[in-house]
């Protein structure tokens, strides 16, 4: 089953195409990398996969429900973790998890609350304020908020964004521990994260999806001798 299936989608920004007739199909439970540079239309698209812009054309189904007709019920199972550290600077870790959880409704807020805290190895930063915190426990913390009301799907704007190695590799972790269990939609300019973490991967570049594949594939496809070579030859054209 597909979680996101998007057929001749299109956006339009008054001459300018940002996203020209995309196609793509997103299984269940995969995590999906879309990647491309800057102005490549990747974050326009991840903004009409998420609900926050209409397309100009096009059809997106995000478990077989219209983007169209049902964008209320589909912002109900996903969520979104945004570039921008999403937390309260005030608030403790513990208040930033219980604000939210109290956002949504949650029902057995307190189980959901200790399994995130668990995932995320909160626990010795639970009373410390947001603000205090380093740039790692924040992205935790941001991350284990967007999945306070268990999405479906989600969506990781950049997740390791200025994070040292160490960070970075702890949040792979746990990002490979979700998979299989939701879908993730991956923005990175990371290629090594990408690499690592993805199932597929789309390259778009000025507004086209260029390319789709595991990474193997796509170093296999262009013959290049790693992902990093693969991904400029595909994005550039083969022009660098």
């Amino acid at each position: 089953m597909y979680s996101i299936e998007v057929k001749n989608l299109t956006k339009k920004f008054k001459d300018k195409i940002a996203v020209n007739d995309l196609n793509l199909n997103i299984k269940q439970g995969e995590l999906f990398a879309l990647l491309g540079v800057n102005g490549a239309g990747k974050t326009t698209t991840i903004k009409m996969l998420s609900g926050l812009i209409l397309p100009t054309s096009g059809n997106i189904k995000i478990l077989n429900m219209e983007m169209k007709n049902d964008v209320f019920k589909i912002k109900e199972i996903l969520n979104v973790s945004p570039q921008e550290t999403a937390i309260a600077p005030n608030l403790n870790v513990r208040e930033n998890l219980e604000f939210m959880a109290g956002v949504y409704q949650i029902k057995d807020k307190e189980k959901k609350i200790c399994e995130l805290i668990k995932l995320f190895r909160l626990d010795e930063v639970l009373n410390k304020k947001a603000k205090t915190l380093s740039g790692g426990w924040q992205r935790k913390l941001s991350i284990a908020i967007s999945l306070i009301n268990e999405p479906k799907i989600l969506f990781l704007d950049e997740p390791t964004l200025g994070l040292d190695v160490i960070a970075r590799k702890e949040l792979w972790k746990i990002i490979n521990e979700l998979k299989g269990k939701i879908t993730i939609i991956l923005t990175t300019h990371y290629m090594e994260e990408a690499e690592s973490l993805s199932d597929r991967i789309g390259i778009m570049a000025n507004g086209n999806l260029v390319d789709i594949g595991t990474p193997k594939e796509l170093i296999k496809k262009t013959k290049a001798k790693n992902f990093e070579d693969a991904f400029v030859s595909i994005a550039t054209g083969g022009d660098l």
